[in-house]
């Protein structure tokens, strides 16, 4: 189940990387950034092969700034983490793929951050019931004095 567990978040990962690179060049005059093939920008494509190749690392730089492996209690960065890595991949997904929901809004804030916040907020509580069970079912916090 860890495997799976790295498998997904590091696609996830991969994913968010290579929206981030294609909508940073989805405005500029150059149009051979911008062929796509059904749908989908060749750069994405390019992007996302050369992000599965860097992911792992990028994650192991993530848990050594951040000294994950040195906390006592895990959970909460690993909430944080997760959180974010759904958030993003919804943002990129809709900044690459469907940018004529951008233009919505609620109020002055872009419609589709709320969303992509809504989701990410269950989607994580989803995935660590069936990840993290032991956690889920233990929700009292343990404070060391």
């Amino acid at each position: 189940m860890h495997k799976v567990n790295q498998m997904i978040q590091n696609i996830l990962l991969a994913f968010i990387m290579s929206c981030s690179i294609t909508s940073i060049f989805k405005a500029t005059p150059y149009e051979w950034l911008k062929v796509e093939v059904i749908h989908i920008p060749v750069l994405f494509i390019v992007m996302l092969g050369l992000s599965l190749l860097i992911v792992e690392d990028v994650r192991n730089s993530f848990k050594k700034v951040l000294r994950f492996e040195k906390r006592q209690d895990k959970r909460p960065i690993w909430q944080v983490g997760v959180g974010m890595i759904f958030y993003f991949t919804q943002v990129g997904f809709v900044e690459v793929f469907a940018r004529n929901l951008m233009v919505h809004d609620l109020g002055g804030m872009p419609l589709y951050l709320v969303f992509a916040f809504m989701n990410a907020f269950l989607l994580t509580v989803i995935y660590e019931e069936i990840f993290y069970p032991k956690l889920s079912n233990n929700q009292t916090p343990k404070i060391h004095s």
